[in-house]
């Protein structure tokens, strides 16, 4: 019936496991739940637990491979024809989670199904605030808002999916690094004709990390993008960077703007690590940043 795949990096996943497990069994359904820690050096003693529950597993890799790969060696464990793939740092927002993706899978109303993701309304403390105020804006989307571009408004993190899809479908291999992997993976979904489809059955996003630690993860993802970008891993990708980099590129202006980042990088980074993070200054961080990569 249902395989949940979990894959794991430096967090304890056993309180969503135990969750999961508890819906599961409530709905009197076969299932699994596949959990992997991409060689972590935290919480792998408490992650252990996992394999204290009935159907559920909690296995180490030998190596970093990177999320994309986390997932697939998963999907290619996995037992049964339905896919749930949630992130380690997540939690369902609903007691009838899984019934509600049950639901879906019965009455097959889509092949490919994104419930979508939620922040707590209490506002973090200041050093947390860019990943919280960036989440609620740009994630944290109603169903009507993800449905007017529905592959490029999904995320992986909460997503329920056919596995002979994703099997032939995988995460590219080539992509190792943090960042943009969902978008490429959903990209290569849509250009086949699998468009996801959009309700309202979210996880919470419980794992803020630092602004600082944030900023540093999106220079990181901008590398990666760069790299997508190169070597044409995704052709049709879509994303507001590469239509604001090519349209500075048929004005000869990406140089003009790598030099006004590097002049810039200081006072927008401030703001970004105040209490009052500009988003559409993180906008223009990565745009300069991802110029500042392609004009080396």
């Amino acid at each position: 019936m249902l395989s949940i795949l979990v894959p794991i990096y430096n967090y304890n996943a056993f309180p969503l496991v135990l969750e999961l497990h508890r819906q599961c069994t409530d709905c009197g359904i076969d299932f699994e739940i596949l959990c992997q820690d991409d060689r972590s050096n935290e919480f792998l003693t408490k992650n252990q637990n996992i394999n204290s529950l009935e159907n559920c597993k909690f296995s180490s890799n030998n190596s970093n491979i990177g999320r994309g790969k986390n997932i697939n060696l998963l999907a290619k464990k996995s037992s049964f024809n339905w896919l749930l793939i949630l992130d380690c740092d997540t939690f369902p927002k609903s007691k009838k989670f899984i019934k509600n993706y049950l639901d879906i899978i019965k009455n097959n109303d889509s092949a490919v199904v994104f419930g979508g993701i939620i922040y707590e309304t209490k506002k973090p403390q200041k050093e947390k605030l860019l990943r919280w105020v960036y989440g609620n804006k740009r994630e944290a989307l109603s169903v009507e808002q993800r449905n007017k571009k529905p592959n490029s408004r999904a995320l992986t993190s909460n997503l329920l999916i056919k596995k002979e899809i994703f099997i032939q479908n995988p995460f590219d291999s080539a992509i190792i690094k943090y960042g943009y992997e969902d978008l490429c993976f959903l990209t290569v979904l849509g250009a086949k004709k699998n468009k996801v489809s959009h309700i309202d059955n979210p996880t919470f996003h419980l794992n803020l990390e630092t602004s600082l630690f944030f900023l540093n993860k999106t220079k990181i993802a901008q590398e990666n993008l760069a790299f997508i970008l190169d070597s044409e891993i995704s052709p049709s990708i879509e994303s507001k960077i590469i239509s604001a980099y090519k349209l500075l590129k048929r004005l000869r202006l990406v140089k003009m703007m790598a030099i006004i980042f590097k002049k810039s990088e200081d006072k927008i980074t401030s703001n970004l690590l105040s209490e009052t993070p500009s988003i559409l200054l993180f906008d223009i961080y990565k745009l300069g940043y991802f110029c500042s990569i392609k004009s080396k």
